[in-house]
Parts: C-alpha cells; sequence; structure tokens
C-alpha cells in the first residue's frame, strides 16, 4: 500500500467517526454552582466580615477573664452596723484579717453593621456569665447566670436600647475600678451629633422607678491627637432617696436641706492628655459636683466603697448602699514601656450631710488610691495585678472606715 492510499484511507475513518458522534444526542454540561467565600468587610475596621448573601457586615468578639480576690478586714467598722448578708461585721466576730475568693467572667459580643440611605444601621450584644466562689451557704460557687450586659440599635446619630448612661460616657480613671460616680448602665434612647472631632449628645434614660418620666443627660465632648476632654449634666427627676438602702449606723430621714422635692442636677467634667510627659503616657483629670444628691452623683451602683472585688458576691461583699457625693475629684496616670503598662489613681470626695443616729449632720470625707501593673505575655493575653486603698471618714463618734484589697487577673481577648 502506497502512503497515498494509506493517508486517504485515515482521512475516511475520521470522517466516518466524527459523523457517527455528530448523529448522537447533546449532552448537557451542568456548571456547579459558585461557593462564596466569607470576605472581609474593612469599612468598620478590622474584625469585621460579610454575612454570605447580604451586605451586613458582623464582628464577632469578647473575652474570658479569671480573677484572684483578696481584700483586707475593715478597720474601725462599728459594730452598730450589725448583721449584713448574714454576716456580723464587728471586727471581733471576724475569725481572720482578710477574705479570699476566685471570679471566671465569659463575655460574648456581636457587632452587626450596614450602610443605609439614613447613615450606618447598627445592632450591638454583649452577653457575659460570672462565675464567683462563695455562697451564702459559704462553700460553692454562684452568679452563673447570662445577662444582657448591654444590647441597642444605632441608626446614624440616634441609639436606643441598654447601654452606659451617657453621664458615664468618656469618664471614670485607669484602675479597674475607676471610682466613677454614677457609672450606670440604663435603658435610653440618645442622640448624638459628631463633626470634626467634637460630639455633642443628649439622652432621655429610664432610671426604672416605674414612672414614665425620663432623666435627661447632656454631654459635649471633644477628641484630637492630643487628646480629649467632656462636659456632662443631666437632670434626675427622681431625686435620690436615702430611705433604701442606708445602713443602720445612720438614721436617715433625709439628707438634710439639700435635698430637693422637685428633682437634682449635677455637672461633671474631664480631660486627658496623651504623651504630656513621655512617649506611651496619659494623664487624666475628673470631677463632679451635685446640686442636690442622685445617683448619678454617687459610689454606688457602679463602685462601692468597702468589700471584696467581685460582683456578685453575697457571702462577702460589702458597701454602705449609696452614699451620694456633693463633690469628688480624681486623677490618674498611665505609662506603657513596650508590653509593660503601669496605673495609678487618686480620689477625693465629700458626701452630702449625713443625719447620724446620735444628731450629728455632717458630710464624710472619702479618699482613696491605687496602683496596678499590666503585662501583654503576648497577643491578646495579658496579666494585671492591681491594689487600692480606701478610706471613710464618718463622723458622728464613729472611727473612720479603711480598707486594703486587690487582685491577679489573666485576660484572653478575642
Amino acid at each position: 500500500m502506497s502512503f497515498k492510499q494509506l493517508l486517504l484511507g485515515s482521512v475516511a475513518g475520521l470522517v466516518a467517526v466524527s459523523g457517527a458522534r455528530a448523529a448522537d444526542a447533546p449532552v448537557t454540561m451542568v456548571e456547579p454552582e459558585p461557593v462564596e467565600y466569607v470576605r472581609v468587610c474593612d469599612v468598620y475596621g478590622t474584625g469585621f466580615f460579610y454575612i454570605p448573601g447580604t451586605e451586613t457586615c458582623l464582628k464577632i468578639g469578647g473575652y474570658i477573664r479569671v480573677r484572684l480576690n483578696a481584700s483586707g478586714d475593715i478597720s474601725g467598722t462599728p459594730g452598730g452596723f450589725g448583721e449584713v448578708n448574714d454576716r456580723d461585721l464587728d471586727e471581733d466576730a471576724f475569725e481572720r484579717d482578710y477574705d479570699f475568693n476566685t471570679q471566671v467572667r465569659a463575655r460574648l459580643e456581636f457587632d452587626a453593621r450596614e450602610e443605609t440611605e439614613l447613615g450606618t444601621l447598627r445592632a450591638f450584644t454583649r452577653l457575659q456569665a460570672t462565675n464567683i466562689s462563695g455562697t451564702d451557704l459559704g462553700y460553692g460557687t454562684s452568679n452563673n447566670n447570662v445577662d444582657l450586659d448591654q444590647g441597642f440599635i444605632q441608626l446614624g446619630g440616634l441609639t436606643m436600647g441598654r447601654l452606659d448612661s451617657l453621664w458615664a460616657e468618656n469618664d471614670g480613671l485607669y484602675l479597674d475600678n475607676d471610682w466613677s460616680v454614677g457609672d450606670l448602665a440604663q435603658n435610653q434612647i440618645r442622640y448624638t451629633f459628631a463633626t470634626n472631632g467634637f460630639t455633642i449628645s443628649t439622652s432621655v434614660e429610664d432610671e426604672g422607678d416605674g414612672d414614665a418620666i425620663p432623666d435627661v443627660v447632656a454631654q459635649v465632648a471633644y477628641k484630637g491627637a492630643w487628646g480629649s476632654a467632656y462636659v456632662s449634666g443631666v437632670y434626675d427627676e427622681d431625686n435620690f432617696d436615702p430611705n433604701v438602702t442606708q445602713p443602720t449606723i445612720f438614721n436617715l430621714d433625709d439628707y438634710g436641706t439639700d435635698q430637693s422635692e422637685d428633682g437634682a442636677f449635677a455637672i461633671k467634667a474631664g480631660a486627658e492628655l496623651k504623651d504630656l510627659i513621655y512617649t506611651g503616657s496619659a494623664f487624666k483629670v475628673e470631677g463632679h459636683y451635685a446640686f442636690d444628691p442622685t445617683e448619678y452623683a454617687s459610689l454606688s451602683p457602679g463602685g462601692y466603697l468597702l468589700g471584696i472585688e467581685a460582683e456578685g458576691n453575697t457571702n462577702s461583699n460589702f458597701s454602705f448602699g449609696s452614699l451620694p457625693e456633693e463633690y469628688q475629684v480624681g486623677a490618674g496616670y498611665q505609662q506603657s514601656f513596650g508590653k509593660l503598662t503601669a496605673y495609678v489613681n487618686g480620689i477625693y470626695g465629700k458626701t452630702f450631710a449625713i443625719n447620724y443616729a446620735n444628731g450629728v449632720s455632717q458630710g464624710s470625707e472619702i479618699w482613696g488610691a491605687g496602683g496596678s501593673l499590666e503585662y501583654a505575655v503576648t497577643t491578646n493575653f495579658s496579666v494585671l495585678g492591681e491594689v487600692t486603698y480606701r478610706d471613710v471618714d464618718l463622723k458622728g463618734g464613729l472611727d473612720d472606715l479603711s480598707q486594703t484589697r486587690g487582685f491577679l487577673q489573666f485576660l484572653r481577648e478575642f
């Protein structure tokens, strides 16, 4: 067979095979569905990602915190305090001169945001549970319930829900218990206007007294490269009722002539300066003045005077209830050196006139000081140690009350 005959035969065979395939039924190839991977959302900062199939950005965060808490005996405790939480606070009744417990807190936060024609639409939720050693029975753990610490909706400058009072926004010194007065979290409706570093905010807040008249808080703040400053004012329509939470050593019908039947008014201001002395430093000063007794100028809730440093420990936590202060000033300093940061705070204040059981009516002086050291072991894991001292200068022939306490903390954030 010649080469020409071989070539013609091969071409004929290919044509025949092609024709046979063309006669077969067409086959439809199904394309796989495209997989939508999680996309990073960098519009609102780090940690956000798009919820698949939506334009909503979500960030999930929180922490696990472990504390070892200790407090010294309350020196100068008068026997007139009587029984508090089934424990006699007379010094002679204690078998040891300190108290100790452990505390574990888990916090989980969800932050969802998206852009709309009316501005950024945001929903924020913070859930947490705190496990504390020591119960009314004297052993075991308590307070494991999951609480809604914060939950609110924002649209543009409008905020509604449960969050820290506007009165407590931007305040507080550098230690864990920052001794800020009126450190409240309340249901509220707030509006904020922001421009060129300035924020002007006002809120109407439900203080929980059962009526439909809210408290009103306003604040003007500024934040720049050098630091920040703020001025706040509050009108408390339901002025402080001292008959609710006062200790038995006081025979309180009222806090003297300063108490107003028509509500209470207080103002507060503070400023923070960055890198004032050395790189990595911050200095803060703040204070308040209350024209009338009010929970917004009180050390409790949001900062008790004396007692073990652990929220919810009913076995060992002792405080005065609420002591409204006429004024308080405080200052704090922080300095960072690489992974190590040091903090120091100090406060001084005076309560409204207290009517003591022996007929004396006089204000009590309150002062405190503390310091802490924090070390960043690695990314998102730190160790913090803190020690504070507080003193309450009681009148009416009573001894001063003072106490030293502190804690060691391990914190893993995510």
